[in-house]
């Protein structure tokens, strides 16, 4: 199979097409590159003040390497191969938008780490408990969430209980699934 793009490449031409210097930039686009990306490389540390990092439609598998991120408040991941959340430690105490729907993640462990969070696109992946969901609940600042597409949701919404059921389990939610405001209280 084609070699994969590395990160250090994909910065490489996105220097050359912008113009800009990465290790200036608030802003790096980096979604979709061929041959995919398909490792979150140590070359992400040179990205110091970076607020908005695009890596969506790549073939990513773990969240690695923010550690150099002290600035990052919004984090693309949509449409990868990505399993769970470990890696986000990292940026915990900065970022506030997480976009990664289109995954395969089915747990919510460590996503009690994100302080900052404030809206989370997680449509299209594989949470069905309750269990996992409820962790969201730990998320002090969360008050956007899209939850379409995962098994739990897909379920609920067949019973026309989703969203009754889903904001007394996360009551802070002032929006659910983009479209509805859930009720206050």
């Amino acid at each position: 199979k084609a070699k994969a793009t590395t990160i250090k490449e994909a910065l490489a031409r996105w220097e050359e097409k912008t113009g800009q210097r990465p290790s200036e930039a608030k802003e790096i686009k980096l979604y979709a590159q061929i041959p995919p990306i398909e490792k979150m490389d140590a070359s992400l540390s040179t990205l110091a003040n970076c607020e908005k990092l695009s890596l969506s439609t790549n073939c990513i598998e773990k969240i690695a390497n923010l550690n150099g991120l002290k600035n990052l408040r919004i984090l693309s991941l949509g449409r990868n191969n990505i399993k769970n959340l470990n890696g986000l430690e990292a940026v915990g105490d900065t970022l506030e938008e997480l976009w990664i729907s289109y995954n395969f993640i089915e747990k919510l462990k460590g996503i009690h780490v994100m302080k900052k969070l404030k809206i989370l696109y997680m449509s299209n992946n594989l949470v069905k408990d309750w269990a996992e969901f409820v962790k969201l609940a730990e998320l002090p600042c969360l008050e956007d969430l899209v939850f379409v597409g995962n098994p739990l949701e897909e379920k609920h919404s067949a019973e026309n209980n989703w969203i009754e059921e889903a904001t007394k389990r996360v009551p802070k939610l002032k929006k659910l699934d983009a479209t509805l405001e859930a009720e206050a209280g």
